[in-house]
């Protein structure tokens, strides 16, 4: 049994996969070309935003939003506590100082209340100023965007949407990827949209940051290629064989793996209801569901349920054990206000199942019954 079955989903697209494989074998245009062209077309479409700019993957898409934001020492880049470290650590680097914010009890996204309490605590600190937000849509589920960009428009600051685990989710009608005015994606291979190695992704509506960013990822290349280099900038350039191996997925993500993601989350849904605390998914929204995550009654029953599944061989995960602001790297860090309550409470409680759009419903019945044996 797979945690994420890729070999299953390589079987159902395997035609189209090794073809397209093989046509950038026949080219060796293995940078750049039609397949990278097309990729970036129907990304762009996909997520509803114009623009968009693949490359390496999606920390380097992170790191290229907040080089094209201008932002660095000094400069305060609020964030959710319970993500991958992937969503700050490149502002880190560039000398910007991480602000955790507490999430909702609920959706487990970015809190917009705490948000605004971190905030005003920077302000009134006065060392450093409010510069950006970076908003994780966390376990494929997305943010309240109509609780969080008011906050972000009062104080100025830039919303950024990493949507790494949300690519195909929607929020109101809008599929995320829409959000901010950068947002960003990871196609490792365990996300909902995955590629064969690492790839990331771009996406904004501005026609000045598009050149700015495309610039950043090659060197910082100006108007005469990346020999006439004009700025600092990175390599960070998505392969043809990776666009070759997307865009087949996209395809199948849109058709039917969402859908049927949704179908495995129902299931589950209906099995676990009144036992554990089963995932929320608000009204007129629609979750990727990158994890299925649920919430044990603490964390001794977790413990249980964890050592039964392994003990019966069934793959099981923690996203995530520890929320951002309790990790070693960021030990320095001011932390402000806040008491991270629902941060603690979602990180000492939490597991995550076998989620995936290959999930047969015999095999899922199995996972179900372990843990209902377990409790």
């Amino acid at each position: 049994m797979q945690f994420i079955d890729l070999q299953a989903q390589y079987r159902a697209l395997k035609t189209e996969i090794d073809s397209n494989i093989r046509d950038v074998l026949d080219t060796a245009q293995y940078i750049g070309g039609p397949f990278i062209r097309e990729l970036e077309e129907r990304l762009a479409a996909f997520a509803g935003r114009r623009y968009c700019i693949t490359c390496a993957n999606g920390t380097d898409a992170l790191q290229a939003a907040f080089m094209a934001l201008g932002i660095g020492a000094g400069d305060a880049v609020f964030c959710s506590d319970v993500t991958f470290v992937a969503s700050t650590e490149p502002a880190y680097m560039l000398g910007a100082t991480p602000v955790f914010c507490d999430i909702e009890p609920d959706t487990y996204n970015l809190s917009a209340a705490s948000l605004a309490r971190q905030i005003e605590a920077v302000l009134a600190e006065g060392r450093l100023t409010p510069k950006a937000v970076v908003a994780p849509d966390i376990f494929g589920n997305p943010c309240d965007y109509d609780a969080i960009l008011p906050v972000c428009e009062k104080y100025g600051l830039s919303l950024i949407e990493d949507a790494a685990q949300s690519f195909g989710a929607s929020y109101r009608g809008k599929r995320c990827g829409s959000f901010g005015v950068i947002s960003t994606t990871s196609f490792f291979p365990a996300k909902p949209l995955g590629c064969y190695g690492d790839g990331g992704a771009i996406f904004v509506d501005d026609d000045a940051l598009d050149g700015l960013l495309r610039s950043l990822c090659v060197h910082g290349k100006g108007p005469g290629g990346k020999y006439g280099n004009i700025r600092v900038g990175m390599n960070s350039r998505l392969d043809a064989i990776q666009a070759a191996v997307l865009l087949p997925k996209l395809r199948a993500l849109e058709e039917y793996e969402l859908r049927v993601r949704q179908t495995v989350a129902d299931r589950y849904g209906a099995a676990f209801a009144g036992r554990l605390v089963t995932p929320f998914v608000a009204e007129n929204c629609i979750s990727a569901y990158a994890q299925y995550v649920l919430l044990a009654e603490d964390s001794a029953q977790r413990a249980r349920i964890l050592a039964h599944l392994s003990e019966k061989q069934i793959p099981h995960m923690i996203y995530y054990p520890a929320p951002q602001h309790a990790l070693p790297v960021f030990r320095d860090v001011p932390q402000y206000r806040e008491d991270f309550r629902s941060a603690d409470d979602c990180c000492a409680r939490c597991f995550s199942l076998p989620m995936h759009p290959y999930l047969e419903e015999e095999t899922q019945e199995q996972i179900i019954r372990t843990v209902l044996e377990a409790l």
